[in-house]
C-alpha cells in the first residue's frame, strides 16, 4: 500500500482551520507496522492490534518552545469538564463513528513534503506513544473483564541526565539497550523526529 498523502483541503494557506479524518493513514500503518505479516512489522506495536486508533490531517500550525510540532498522540477523550468532554466526544463520533482509544494528529504540510523514511519515523514515533499500561513489576496490563490490553500514553524508554551516563556509565543509568541500538546501523533509515512531536513537547512542559 502506497504511503497516504493529506487531502488537498489541508494544504495551502487556508484562513480556516481544517481537521480531516485520515482512515487511510491508519489502514496503512496497520498494514505496514502492526498487523501480523506486515512488511515492516514491529512487534513493539503488537498491543495496538486490539486498539481503536483515529487519525487526523490538519493545516493548523503547531509549536512549542520555538520548535515546530508535526505529530501528536492523545487518548481519545481527555480528562476535562462534562461539557467539554461531551463536545469532544460528539466531534469524535462525527469523524470516526466511535471514540478512538488513541487519536493521532499530523501536520499535513510536513507530511506532504517529507521523505518516506521521515514519514514512517513520524508515524511510528506517535504509535510508540500509544502504549500499554504496566503493572508494578513491569508486566503489560490486561483487562480482567475483556482480556484486552489496558491502554495509556507512553513516555520514552530512557529519561536520564547525560552527566550521569558520562560519570557512571550506561549500566548505572540502565540504558545499555539504548546504547547498543544507537551504535548499530538503523534498521530502516537515519532520521530525527522526537523534537517535532507534540506529545513529547507536552510531557516536557
Amino acid at each position: 500500500m502506497n504511503r497516504p498523502m493529506p487531502p488537498h483541503e489541508t494544504l495551502g494557506n487556508s484562513a480556516e482551520p481544517v481537521f480531516a479524518p485520515a482512515p487511510e493513514l491508519i489502514a496503512w500503518a496497520r498494514e505496514t507496522f502492526i498487523d501480523e505479516g506486515a512488511p515492516l512489522l514491529n512487534e513493539d506495536h503488537r498491543h495496538l492490534r486490539w486498539a481503536n486508533i483515529g487519525a487526523l490531517w490538519t493545516n493548523v500550525p503547531n509549536g512549542h518552545a520555538g520548535r515546530r510540532i508535526v505529530g501528536q498522540c492523545e487518548m481519545g477523550l481527555p480528562p476535562t469538564g462534562k461539557w467539554g468532554r461531551a463536545r469532544i466526544e460528539r466531534q469524535l463520533l462525527d469523524w470516526f463513528g466511535e471514540v478512538p482509544t488513541f487519536l493521532l494528529t499530523f501536520d499535513a504540510e510536513y507530511a506532504s513534503s517529507c521523505s518516506d523514511a521521515q514519514f514512517m519515523a513520524l508515524v511510528e514515533h506517535e504509535l510508540y506513544h500509544a502504549g500499554q499500561e504496566r503493572d508494578a513489576f513491569g508486566a503489560p496490563r490486561f483487562s480482567k473483564k475483556t482480556g484486552k490490553p489496558i491502554y495509556g500514553i507512553r513516555g520514552h524508554d530512557v529519561e536520564e541526565f547525560v552527566g550521569v551516563v558520562r560519570r557512571y556509565g550506561a549500566s548505572a543509568a540502565h540504558i545499555e539497550e539504548l546504547v547498543a541500538a544507537a551504535n548499530a546501523d538503523p534498521e530502516i533509515a537515519r532520521v530525527e523526529i522526537a523534537r517535532a512531536c507534540g506529545t513529547c513537547q507536552l510531557r516536557a512542559a
